[in-house]
């Protein structure tokens, strides 16, 4: 299983960086040596260098030394695998680690399927796909999810008022 964390925008210069994007949590761990992989056939490739160029990284992989050998890869999403993630603290879950798990009430009422996390500026909100096929949206606040079991694959939530 993979995780994006880039996306490659455009070569810069002529020895082979492209600019990208990036879209994880964790930009340090970006640097050389570090194996991603590329498209969606995972292609992989390993970082010879990398340099913050405002918001986005310039990055190098190894063996591809030119902008032509890089610029067959505009527009490429960037992957690593996710046994290769650091563990997070306890309590904590990578957003692929959620997705798809079962969301039942704490009076043990099955509300649905955990089906997108959206990110806003306070919390996340969870979107829960009903078995009718509606959406409830869910914050991600200590009050409304009691607990998660990524081995049972569910979600405990409790509802509140105005939900």
């Amino acid at each position: 299983m993979f995780v994006a964390v880039g996306f490659l925008r455009r070569p810069h210069g002529i020895h082979g960086e492209m600019l990208m994007d990036v879209l994880t949590d964790f930009p340090e761990r970006m640097k050389p040596n570090r194996q991603l992989f590329l498209g969606e056939a995972h292609e992989p490739v390993r970082i010879e260098k990398v340099r913050w160029a405002n918001q986005s990284l310039l990055i190098k992989f190894e063996g591809l030394n030119t902008a032509e050998d890089i610029g067959r890869y505009r527009n490429t999403v960037v992957y690593v695998r996710t046994d290769q993630l650091p563990p997070l603290p306890e309590g904590q879950y990578y957003h692929h680690q959620l997705l798809g798990l079962k969301v039942t009430s704490d009076q043990g009422v099955f509300l649905g399927i955990l089906e997108q996390i959206l990110e806003t500026g306070a919390n996340d909100v969870y979107l829960i796909r009903t078995p009718e096929e509606k959406e409830l949206l869910l914050p991600a606040i200590e009050e409304v999810v009691l607990s998660v079991n990524l081995d049972s694959g569910e979600m405990i939530v409790h509802l509140q008022e105005w939900a």
